[in-house]
């Protein structure tokens, strides 16, 4: 332990976040260490901060300091509109797009067989029930286009058949500046498929 026992434990946990392997996490202590003042103390009062306020908005599950996150308190956006998100990092990449104006819901994951997540694992049934008791005029079911993400649309929209929302999806295809031949087979067959009058 070159560091000492403190210091390998913060690059052991370090490694385990997203996109930071075992060298990053090392050239990210390090860099934290020889910025002590600069960086270091500032991160972990931001970090005991967040640990201590950060929760779940108790109507779409984004990430908040309040009991009800910024969007879901909002009388700017559209309450009749409801996207379905797989997780809250996706909510935050439709909210970068700054296009969709109304209210999300976070299901927490997507149904797999494989890693036994069922409808009772996510937030599904609490979904059904805000569809169903609210006045949401469309559900937008933006989930992942893969195979799991597609089966947990089916399930949704099965269990919304009773309502009155209009069930909807992404368009999938070429994305915008996407040239065919670095298109997979799946994205051109989508693409084709979705196809609309020019």
């Amino acid at each position: 332990m070159a560091g000492g026992r403190e210091v390998e434990r913060l690059i052991d946990l370090m490694a385990k976040l997203p996109g930071l392997g075992p060298v990053s996490a090392r050239r990210a202590v390090l860099t934290l260490i020889r910025k002590k003042a600069l960086l270091m103390a500032p991160l972990a009062t931001a970090m005991a901060e967040v640990e201590a306020t950060v929760r779940e908005c108790r109507i779409c599950a984004n990430i908040t300091t309040d009991t009800f996150c910024e969007i879901c308190r909002s009388p700017k956006r559209e309450q009749t509109l409801l996207c379905v998100v797989e997780s809250v990092a996706d909510l935050w990449a439709m909210e970068r797009g700054a296009a969709f104006k109304g209210r999300y819901f976070v299901l927490g994951g997507v149904l797999s067989a494989l890693d036994g997540i069922t409808p009772e694992g996510l937030r599904i049934p609490e979904l059904v029930r805000q569809v169903l008791e609210g006045d949401i005029s469309e559900v937008i079911l933006a989930l992942n286009a893969t195979m799991d993400g597609q089966t947990t649309a089916h399930y949704i929209a099965d269990q919304l058949s009773e309502s009155r929302a209009a069930l909807t999806s992404l368009a999938q295809g070429v994305p915008i500046g996407g040239e065919l031949n670095y298109l997979d087979d799946g994205t051109i067959a989508a693409a084709l498929n979705a196809r609309k009058t020019f």
